[in-house]
């Protein structure tokens, strides 16, 4: 149980540094959520990204099919990175309203 909140403290976390990182650096405040979903289907399908080119149809299919089962306590944790990266969009959009202009 120590693990689970843990693990989901741990992705809010690293997901918002590093959509506060990008949003800093690239100046797109949102750019992290839209790249979000791919993180989740690489960490999720455990197959090579060269596989979705070379052999699109099977990998597509697994990669559906390995989705479907994931667990709750996956789907908690993975919501925590992608509720990290809304929350450093609005971070952003606060702190660029109140005159940081480095952001």
């Amino acid at each position: 149980m120590i693990q689970f909140v843990v693990s989901v403290i741990l992705f809010f976390v690293i997901f918002f540094g590093l959509a506060f990182i990008l949003n800093m650096l690239l100046r797109r405040t949102w750019l992290m959520a839209w790249i979000y979903p791919i993180i989740v289907l690489m960490i999720v399908d455990n197959i090579s990204t060269t596989a979705y080119f070379t052999a699109p149809g099977e990998s597509f299919a697994t990669a559906f099919s390995r989705l479907t089962k994931i667990t709750i306590a996956d789907i908690s944790i993975l919501g925590a990175g992608f509720a990290g990266t809304i929350v450093s969009g609005f971070v952003i959009k606060f702190l660029r309203k109140n005159g940081y202009q480095m952001f």
